[in-house]
């Protein structure tokens, strides 16, 4: 018989968080910074200005990677399924709505990566508008649906299933590699 470990147990290091829910709405928190370092890219370069393109491109690797594969993919390879199991449509509701938007954002990265400077401005707008509030939506009525939805053991399992895919995404201490360098380009005015 496996030993049930209490939900503040669960938690990683790096993270503070005793729900799957929390640990999302954390992961927001630091998306939220790296956006709001995008948009000061995307403005500069509608401005013409000289950006730091090293830094640039280390956003769109947070963004593929963090965003993308780890909080992403925690959603909708685990927390999605289990709101799904538990009466929640895919299709025609919020997490129909999500995984569109999942979409959207990963072709806006995508684009982030080519065209002209103009283009990738664009491309970042759309991107930092698509993100923001799909986070609002989230925090506001996807995750309070699912804390209303899933019991606590399926909550403790989540949070055990999160954890196992930021190791198969990122691996030992990325996450903190990751929290680190967005601290370093947050502190340069990037």
């Amino acid at each position: 018989m496996k030993t049930q470990i209490p939900l503040t147990q669960a938690a990683h290091s790096h993270h503070t968080a005793t729900t799957p829910t929390a640990r999302l709405r954390e992961e927001h928190e630091v998306i939220l910074r790296a956006l709001a370092l995008l948009e000061r890219f995307g403005r500069a370069l509608e401005a013409g200005e000289a950006v730091d393109r090293d830094g640039l491109a280390w956003l769109r690797t947070f963004f593929g990677t963090f965003a993308d594969r780890c909080h992403h993919g925690k959603e909708e390879q685990h927390l999605f399924p289990a709101l799904e199991r538990h009466g929640m449509p895919r299709e025609g509701g919020p997490l129909g709505v999500m995984l569109r938007e999942h979409e959207e954002g990963r072709a806006l990265v995508r684009a982030m990566a080519q065209g002209e400077d103009r283009q990738v401005a664009e491309a970042i707008r759309g991107y930092v508008a698509l993100l923001r509030a799909h986070i609002e939506k989230e925090n506001g009525v996807l995750f309070p649906m699912a804390e209303q939805l899933l019991p606590e053991t399926e909550q403790r399992g989540l949070l055990h299933a999160f954890e196992a895919v930021e190791e198969a995404v990122a691996g030992p201490g990325v996450h903190e590699r990751l929290l680190a360098e967005l601290a370093r380009l947050e502190a340069r005015g990037a």
